[in-house]
């Protein structure tokens, strides 16, 4: 879901000293043990949700016999769909077909042969969040439109592999966005990714886009998504009448693959994981 523009056990060194700057400075609460442990038993729910709906989503399903399924498979698991009336949003899960960046509301309209169809999972277990979401190509899709796709996975890999101790979040949006604009694509600007755990949306804002070593670096114990909204064509975007739903301004197709990650000492962990290599 997007907002608007080894770690288990061991104590990092002078971690309330980090802890306190972070949040002095950015309003970024660094996550301990604990959390990270909630985070990541949410984050598996929500990767077997999105495995579920891969099983199960075909042409001539509607978008709310999707939410059907992610809001009962939810609540059977314990937890709590986030995206329901979270500021009023009606539904339990987003789904945006074709031109639809985010956002997409749930309702009557059927999934068609050739559609790219993104789902967007946030769940609430045990009082922790996070959020995956993933772009499935539905039936007979045409080799742009799977272009497209295989692009925005490669996006988000990209943008995870940048994550370690002492790079920036320039980093990853960097990495994002020179491989999407390298291969013809656009980047959305004004939708982005965001700090989570305790709550759906935390601080860092996490742009697709940006420059080698700008913006705040990273330190362990940050958890956040990263999600590139990628554009076939320009990166401008429009938002419909119903105050939620998310489209390209010229129309044109729209992929994203969004993961949880947590710095760790070392490096990386996504709490989210799903396959990004197939």
């Amino acid at each position: 879901m997007f907002f608007r523009h080894g770690l288990f056990g061991k104590a990092r060194p002078n971690s309330r000293r980090m802890d306190e700057q972070y949040w002095k400075r950015y309003r970024i609460r660094l996550k301990n043990a604990k959390a990270i442990e909630g985070i990541a038993k949410a984050g598996e729910l929500v990767v077997a949700t999105l495995d579920l709906v891969a099983q199960e989503l075909c042409p001539g399903m509607t978008t709310e016999e999707i939410n059907t399924l992610v809001h009962e498979f939810t609540l059977k698991h314990g937890a709590r769909p986030a995206p329901l009336q979270y500021n009023g949003f009606p539904k339990s899960v987003c789904v945006s077909i074709n031109e639809v960046v985010c956002h997409g509301i749930p309702g009557s309209e059927t999934v068609l042969d050739g559609d790219i169809v993104n789902v967007d999972v946030t769940s609430i277990l045990g009082g922790w969040y996070a959020d995956a979401s993933r772009t499935f190509c539905v039936g007979q899709v045409s080799e742009e439109a799977r272009n497209l796709v295989r692009v925005a996975k490669e996006c988000l890999a990209l943008g995870i592999a940048a994550v370690r101790p002492g790079a920036t979040l320039g980093d990853v949006g960097y990495a994002v966005q020179c491989h999407a604009e390298g291969h013809g694509y656009s980047v959305v600007r004004n939708l982005v990714g965001h700090g989570i755990g305790h709550a759906f949306h935390e601080q860092p804002q996490v742009m697709h886009t940006g420059r080698p070593g700008q913006g705040i670096p990273l330190v362990p114990g940050m958890v956040f998504t990263i999600e590139p909204m990628i554009n076939q064509g320009g990166h401008q975007t429009t938002c419909l009448s119903d105050g939620w739903t998310v489209v390209t301004a010229d129309g044109s197709l729209s992929a994203q693959f969004e993961q949880t990650v947590l710095v760790t000492d070392t490096g990386v962990r996504s709490v989210t994981p799903f396959d990004l290599e197939a």
